[in-house]
Formats: structure tokens, sequence, C-alpha cells
């Protein structure tokens, strides 16, 4: 199968024509985004969209290669058992990854319970789908609280990850958060929010 990623890096001006239709909710990802939800909808399995399309469906529009779903252990082993081969497929055997065969664009599982970040005990983990969820555009979308609080959480101890305290500064910055927003999120991120929201305000405005 040729893959998402593998396809923007051969053809300059497909990649460009991605990118346009992207911003239209038109793109291949786009597509799988819709296919996946609709199908987990109709098993009756529970998933939250999380990443970059959660931050797609909030307000904050850039583009992304790949599909990010928060789902429980079993309903991983469900979804594994259900989809695969059936249009999607593992990129090797054992992963808990899966690929659109139609796109091949990537879905990325992130599981209940485990921890964002360096993967270590922390008090932020990945939260339960059903209880963190709210429906935009006909899908499960990871709540932007919640949302906010891993990447936080991730940024904080993930060598690395510090694209994701940049993702959390674009956010305050493009949905115009309040500095109380902060007050929805676990105390463990609660100062790191602060110290990003207060440095976007020191930020000269653009005209």
């Amino acid at each position: 199968m040729i893959t998402y990623e593998q396809k923007l890096d051969r053809d300059r001006a497909w990649a460009l024509r991605e990118g346009s239709m992207h911003f239209e909710k038109a793109s291949a990802v786009h597509k799988t985004l819709e296919r996946i939800t609709r199908r987990l909808d109709e098993l009756r399995i529970p998933y939250a969209v999380v990443g970059s399309m959660a931050m797609f469906q909030h307000g904050y529009r850039r583009f992304t290669e790949d599909v990010d779903l928060l789902v429980t252990r079993p309903a991983l082993q469900e979804i594994h058992q259900r989809l695969e081969g059936r249009g999607y497929l593992p990129p090797f055997a054992g992963s808990k990854q899966l690929r659109d065969t139609d796109t091949g664009v990537k879905l990325e599982f992130l599981v209940t319970g485990e921890y964002p970040g360096d993967g270590l005990p922390k008090p932020v983990a990945f939260p339960d789908p059903g209880d963190s969820s709210i429906v935009i555009d006909d899908m499960r979308v990871l709540t932007l609280p919640k949302l906010i609080e891993l990447k936080l959480a991730s940024g904080m101890t993930g060598a690395g990850r510090l694209k994701d305290l940049g993702d959390v500064e674009s956010l305050i910055q493009v949905l115009n958060l309040p500095g109380d927003f902060g007050e929805q999120l676990d105390p463990f991120v609660r100062g790191k929010f602060r110290e990003i929201w207060e440095g976007v305000q020191r930020s000269p405005k653009e005209p």
C-alpha cells in the first residue's frame, strides 16, 4: 500500500492541492476521519477524536497527515477484530495502529488509562472517551479542556514533545481563551497553562 505520507512526498502539486482541500474539509484525511467515525458509530464502539483533527474541530485549523483517536483497551481489540482486513490494515503485524486502505491515511490510537508524554504515571492520563467528549459535526471529539490538559502534560514530560506546548499557545491565541480557562484543568498542568497564557498576553498583537 502506498501511504498518504508517500503520496505527499512524491507529488508536490498533489500535496498542495491536498493542503488546500484540507481546509475545505475535503482532503483524504477528512474523508478518512468521516469514514472511521461513521463506522465506529455503526459498531457502537466508543471513541473520541484527539490530536490535530480535534484541534481542527474546535476551531484551530491546520494541516495534518493522520487521524488520532482515543479508545478504551477493549474497544481497540474490537476495532481490530471488526475492521482489520475490511478497509483497514495494520502497518505491521501486531501494531495497534491501522491504515485506511483506500486513502493510505494512518489511524493512530491512544488508549484510556495510558499516560501522555513520557508514558510514565502522572496525574493526567488518557480519559475514557465516553466521559470526555462532545459531538461536533456528527462525530465524538475530545472536549477542549481535556485536549489542552493532555497536550500540556505531554509537552511537560515528553522528550521531543515541545510542539504540544506550542499547540496550546496557538489554541489560546486563535480561540482567545481567558486566563481562568486553566481552572478547568488538572492542577498538574495549571501552572504551565498560566505561564503560556501570560506569554501570549505579552506578545505583540497582529494588526
